[in-house]
């Protein structure tokens, strides 16, 4: 019995441990798509508790180097999981692309055509607001503005140019009429509540770095062993099926 007893409290405290949230920092472009990839990886370790927050990857980035609990960082691009390298601040043997974004001009008016182009829309007089996120904190922002500058309109944009911190909000600029125009993710587009609403066209990749994102275990996440776990599946057929259909382009090389 007493044998019996210490077995039952070992297991107790084993499944406690096990059951500890797993903190989770997201680039708010997969903000449509990461309830689905946490409930697909929840089928593969039940006692998983992933508890994601949603935002800028730059603000993410400067929380983690300043010892935020975060243990698990989906970055909008592979830049800054480098640099937690870099700092000490992550492990290095867990960077991993888990995505390659691509960006999108949309417009909900419909005397708008996004099909017209960047040069375009930013000399169209009934464009007043051009919304894209901030090229310092959001890797989207920052292949927005490589976009203007790359057809020569960066300097011309500046007097329309409304800037959201995220591209969540960013998107929600043209949603609630803040902006005209927005160049957005091509994955926020394929969200539920956005899908089907104006138009957009894809902003030609022609000079551009692709928008790699990039997994990586923080400092923080070294002693959870579903911070790793989680971050290998998202090399999973699974996972990767689930950010093909919400418009994600998939790195070579992930795990199958």
């Amino acid at each position: 019995m007493k044998k019996l007893l210490i077995l039952l409290l070992a297991w107790t405290f084993t499944g406690a441990a096990l059951a500890r949230p797993l903190l989770v920092a997201a680039a708010s472009d997969l903000g449509y798509c990461i309830d689905e990839l946490v409930a697909a990886y929840r089928k593969t370790a039940p006692e998983a508790e992933p508890k994601v927050s949603l935002g800028a990857s730059g603000n993410f980035f400067a929380q983690i180097r300043n010892g935020a609990p975060f243990e698990v960082f989906l970055s909008a691009d592979m830049d800054y999981p480098r640099q937690l390298i870099k700092l000490g601040a992550a492990d290095s043997a867990t960077p991993a692309p888990y995505a390659i974004g691509r960006i999108a001009l949309w417009s909900l008016d419909p005397q708008i055509d996004p099909a017209r182009g960047i040069a375009a829309l930013v000399a169209d007089a009934r464009v007043t607001r051009f919304a894209i996120a901030n090229p310092v904190t959001a890797p989207y922002g920052r292949a927005a503005k490589a976009a203007l500058e790359r057809d020569g309109v960066w300097d011309k944009v500046q007097a329309k140019l409304v800037v959201g911190e995220n591209i969540a909000q960013t998107a929600q600029f043209v949603q609630t009429g803040n902006a005209q125009v927005g160049i957005i993710s091509f994955a926020t587009l394929h969200s539920t509540k956005l899908k089907g609403s104006g138009r957009y066209a894809l902003v030609p990749n022609d000079g551009l770095a692709p928008i790699e994102q990039g997994a990586i275990v923080t400092r923080a996440g070294a002693g959870n062993p579903h911070a790793a776990g989680f971050v290998r599946f998202l090399g999973s057929p699974e996972a990767r099926a689930i950010l093909a259909r919400n418009g994600f382009s998939l790195p070579a090389g992930a795990a199958e």
